[in-house]
């Protein structure tokens, strides 16, 4: 069971950690920053044990979902290896999508039963359908056999935010799960001398496979801490002595805002930070870099995917700003209207292929169908371009492509234009329906504590540097933008969350 760079993890979930408790069993596997207890590999492998007896026991068949409801921490880890361990699938509740997104989840999902946090029973019970309850203390003499695993068979399924729709249940399998983990271990080079540091919820697919999966393959340590915070950033990662951390581009703009710094020592031993969610501007990533002197590896991945798809080589390899990078682990491609692979520098639809895709949606074969073309390629939606050495850009959601006056605007190039503004700590562009042009730009920004600049000084900047035409007619200046589970800004809600909003 050794990690392979060149090859594809194989067998189970359950298979690993066994492999890690025999090989490691003392070694520490995951830390946390709330003070709860660490778990070594033999403390984990012998609590996923017991959870997954306790839900045999209790009549889940193989495959059935159980529903997870738990905030970042040990019992979150237990949760979620417990249910792969017994071969459930492992429903992870994305616990900030709203009342109505969560009691759609747990009722679609089927789940019987749920593992619920104590701080997460009200939200529970307001959103629970009749069927399912929580789990309750079993009799610690019952020790059924647990059911029979195979690398194929379902282990995750987790809901897509359901910005556009109802959300779509992604289901992975123990193979392509164990691929999410392996895809960013190969491009990141992680190995056991590695401590990670991870502050996005382990309910998201980013936490969840970049730290949590590849963790377990590479035998390494990781700290989770509760969720973000940027006043103990730096010395979360001086605690655990990381050599690594996962973030999105808001909280690398958040920590570029902050008064806080990393010690040189904590500096030097960190060898990159992972950037990953949505686009990162390539002013923030430039500032952050020269304040920090930590290299930003700018990353891309989809809950579809198991995360990560493309990355960027890590220092001294080049780096392109501006671009999530290359394909590792899986294959990538631009695709035409007619669903054909493009040549270089040609915009289109961007497809991946690999063992981290995913199964199908749950219980919807039309979706599946409409995300996987004949030959096997899975769309993701983004627009972008490929350059002649394999580095891939993007430029927007092909649903989120602000269309004015038949011209097709991205609003990443928005984004980028305010962000050049060292006030500005957050920045979305988005459409407004407009009887004119069909729909017309406008933009929201959240800046930094004090700063005086205003809706027209963003306008001009804009001007400046795109023209007139793709400028925001409107800029907000909030409080803050709405955000998903990752920090990722939902530039689809601005439209309603801007309406009480004056301009500035």
């Amino acid at each position: 069971m050794n990690f392979d760079a060149e090859t594809p993890p194989k067998g189970t979930v359950r298979d690993w950690l066994d492999y890690r408790a025999n090989s490691c069993s003392g070694d520490r596997a995951y830390v946390f920053t709330d003070g709860a207890k660490p778990l070594e590999w033999g403390d984990l492998q012998k609590a996923a044990q017991d959870l997954a007896r306790r839900l045999t026991a209790a009549g889940v068949a193989k495959g059935e979902s159980v529903a997870i409801l738990q905030p970042n921490g040990r019992d979150a880890v237990i949760s979620l290896f417990g249910a792969l361990y017994g071969g459930f699938r492992a429903t992870v509740i994305n616990l900030v999508a709203g009342d109505e997104a969560i009691g759609y989840a747990l009722e679609h999902c089927e789940a019987r039963l749920a593992l619920v946090d104590q701080s997460q029973m009200a939200l529970f019970d307001r959103t629970r359908p009749e069927t399912l309850a929580v789990l309750q203390e079993a009799d610690a003499d019952l020790k059924p056999d647990l059911h029979a695993l195979s690398p194929d068979d379902d282990a995750l399924l987790m809901y897509t935010s359901g910005t556009t729709g109802r959300p779509k249940g992604v289901v992975h399998s123990h193979s392509s799960l164990l691929a999410g983990g392996w895809t960013p271990a190969v491009a990141h080079s992680l190995s056991k001398r590695d401590s990670g540091l991870c502050v996005l919820p382990i309910y998201h697919i980013n936490g969840l496979c970049v730290t949590v999966m590849s963790t377990l393959l590479t035998g390494g340590t990781l700290c989770v801490a509760p969720k973000f915070s940027a006043s103990n950033f730096w010395e979360q990662c001086e605690s655990v002595k990381a050599t690594w951390f996962s973030i999105v581009p808001t909280i690398i703009s958040h920590l570029l805002h902050s008064n806080t710094t990393p010690s040189p020592v904590t500096r030097d031993r960190i060898r990159f930070g992972r950037s990953a969610s949505s686009p990162l501007s390539p002013d923030v990533q430039t500032a952050f870099e020269t304040r920090f002197e930590v290299p930003i590896v700018e990353t891309m991945g989809l809950t579809e995917t198991a995360a990560q798809i493309l990355s960027n080589p890590l220092p001294p390899g080049l780096r392109k700003i501006g671009s999530p990078g290359k394909a590792f682990g899986n294959e990538v491609c631009i695709l035409s209207s007619k669903l054909a692979p493009m040549p270089a520098n040609v915009q289109g639809e961007i497809a991946v292929r690999g063992p981290n895709v995913m199964q199908k949606y749950f219980k919807n074969p039309e979706a599946t169908k409409a995300t996987f073309t004949p030959d096997g390629w899975l769309r993701t939606g983004d627009l972008g371009h490929v350059d002649e050495d394999g580095y891939y850009f993007v430029t927007g959601r092909l649903k989120e492509l602000i269309i004015k006056g038949g011209e097709n605007i991205a609003p990443r190039e928005i984004d980028e234009a305010l962000y050049t503004h060292p006030d500005v700590v957050e920045a979305a562009a988005f459409a407004r329906p407009c009887n004119t042009y069909g729909e017309r730009v406008e933009a929201a920004v959240k800046l930094c504590n004090g700063s005086t600049l205003t809706s027209p000084e963003l306008i001009e900047i804009c001007i400046r540097k795109l023209g007139k035409f793709k400028s925001p007619d409107r800029v907000y200046i909030m409080k803050e933008l709405p955000k998903g589970p990752s920090g990722k800004i939902q530039r689809i809600k601005l439209p309603d969350t801007t309406l009480n909003y004056k301009s500035g």
